[in-house]
């Protein structure tokens, strides 16, 4: 594996992403995520697993600098993967924490609202939010859906209409995350709480999350293709191309 390191722990295991500085999603990266976790859903000895970053970022989002040299077919796949990813970790069946490492703007709060529990790293700087419209690309119904199940539609409205990125303290006064915690102790958190969930019998916590989750699955569309078409349409238009080279400038100057 090119972008994730896998640690295997007693009943569960640790997805670690682990792509360059930022944890940036691109086509590759995508696809070991869906692989990875196909392969730990049907694994019995995995009761569980946590999804975390490195210091500082769990995942910057979705990798514009890659995707922007993309054609209209290799755009169109990443899009229908993006969203098969994210259906398949609201329908992952085991218990899913996030232990999230710094920053998770965007594509990184896509894969965070997945998860059934959200700690996330101390540090004033760190943010986590929906900030899609702000960068120009569409959001889908199906994450505007879970946004809301986790903090309330009036916020959900409110926030990803202005792009709004929430630092920490933000994010725990409206749900978002469930703990902030310090970095050196976020991994630990995280494990804390999956040895709670592993003293339970196996088919109780299955058929309980699924419970849970049945009225939120239920209001989503489940056809990957249709989730995110928008997306892939408003991709190519003009005026929003342009803005998107223009940012991807801007960033690529910065980081050298």
């Amino acid at each position: 594996m090119n972008t994730l390191q896998l640690i295997e722990k007693g009943g569960y295991t640790i997805v670690q992403m682990n792509r360059g500085k930022v944890n940036a999603l691109n086509f590759g990266m995508v696809e070991e995520l869906r692989e990875t976790f196909r392969k730990l859903e049907n694994d019995a000895k995995v009761k569980g697993v946590i999804l975390t970053g490195q210091p500082h970022y769990f995942s910057a989002g979705l990798d514009l600098i890659e995707l922007v040299r993309y054609d209209k077919k290799r755009i169109t796949e990443f899009f229908t993967n993006f969203a098969s990813l994210y259906n398949e970790l609201l329908q992952f069946k085991k218990p899913l924490i996030a232990a999230i490492t710094g920053h998770a703007p965007a594509g990184g709060c896509v894969l965070a609202v997945a998860c059934d529990n959200r700690y996330m790293a101390q540090g004033e700087n760190y943010v986590i939010g929906l900030n899609e419209v702000a960068v120009n690309i569409q959001i889908s119904q199906n994450l505007c859906e879970v946004y809301a199940h986790w903090i309330g539609e009036g916020l959900a409205h409110r926030f990803i209409l202005e792009g709004k990125l929430l630092r920490g303290e933000e994010a725990l006064k409206v749900g978002l995350v469930d703990e902030l915690v310090a970095l050196d102790n976020l991994l630990e958190r995280a494990e804390k709480q999956m040895q709670i969930y592993l003293r339970a019998d196996d088919e109780i916590l299955v058929n309980t999350k699924q419970k849970l989750r049945k009225s939120l699955l239920e209001k989503l569309d489940p056809n990957p293709a249709n989730a995110l078409k928008e997306a892939t349409i408003l991709w190519w238009k003009p005026e929003i191309r342009a803005k998107m080279l223009a940012y991807v400038e801007h960033f690529t100057k910065k980081g050298k």
